[in-house]
């Protein structure tokens, strides 16, 4: 489970590029009861804070990258940003913001997978990252989708040291590896990995992608809301054995998520 011990090797913090940041705002404050909070920057640099009941949970931003899509950037705790960029070049990876500072804030890089699956790391300073995981309105999960499963296995476990293990999905649905931060136990498993074929990779013709799963109290409630303001559902929802219902979304912008209202133990 994702938890605010933010353990290196664990998800930290996430934040969403988005051509419309006051849209973007009203879609994930109807869906996920988030709250706005602008730190200014003018239009062509707004950003801010996602909050639910206090507490920071998400950041949101401008998209300005030339030709990239709106998606939600996912970040890994790290002890040294250097240090993890040359292990992401020595693993074949590629470096798309080299380590900077933010202020005392902390440290941090963004990268791309072998395949161009897109990721980020946070090096802490006084900001150790999100205040909230894994309650209704928070990151529950996060998942990659590639066509490459063994290859992101090899990559990702030589940055992180992340530890796989295999489950066969019912129905022949294949094989999906559930990851685990290193040194620590299988019930701090934090996300997924998902083998689909490239054709199957619509939204970025290909290339493996990143997503945050939200948990959420209702998740027909909440993909009403989806669609109701103006996103749509790519799957769902549907129950998951041992896990809950979920549904597969993108807002207005196409950023891919999923909703999932875990299953009562």
């Amino acid at each position: 489970m994702i938890t605010t011990d933010l353990a290196p090797g664990s998800p930290c913090w996430l934040d969403l590029g988005a051509p419309d940041v006051r849209a973007a705002a009203a879609f994930y404050g109807a869906v996920l009861g988030w709250e706005y909070e602008s730190m200014g920057g003018g239009e062509e640099f707004e950003g801010g804070m996602f909050k639910k009941d206090g507490k920071t949970v998400a950041g949101l931003g401008k998209l300005t990258e030339e030709g990239a899509r709106s998606a939600w950037m996912i970040y890994y705790t790290v002890n040294d940003a250097d240090a993890t960029t040359q292990a992401v070049e020595r693993a074949g990876g590629t470096v798309r913001v080299a380590p900077r500072d933010l202020d005392d804030w902390g440290r941090m890089a963004q990268f791309s997978d072998p395949l161009g699956g897109q990721f980020a790391v946070w090096q802490p300073g006084k900001d150790k990252g999100f205040e909230l995981a894994d309650q209704p309105g928070s990151l529950s999960w996060t998942e990659l989708y590639t066509s490459d499963a063994a290859g992101a296995k090899d990559f990702y476990g030589e940055v992180f040291g992340w530890r796989f293990s295999d489950m066969e999905l019912p129905g022949g649905g294949g094989t999906y590896s559930l990851i685990t931060p290193a040194d620590l136990p299988e019930e701090r498993m934090h996300g997924g990995l998902m083998e689909l074929p490239e054709e199957q990779l619509t939204l970025t013709n290909g290339r493996p992608y990143w997503h945050p799963v939200f948990n959420v109290t209702d998740c027909d409630a909440a993909v009403a809301k989806v669609t109701g303001n103006g996103g749509s559902v790519q799957m769902g929802p549907e129950d998951a054995q041992g896990v809950g219902r979920l549904a597969v979304c993108l807002d207005p912008s196409k950023a891919d998520f999923v909703v999932l209202t875990p299953e009562r133990s």
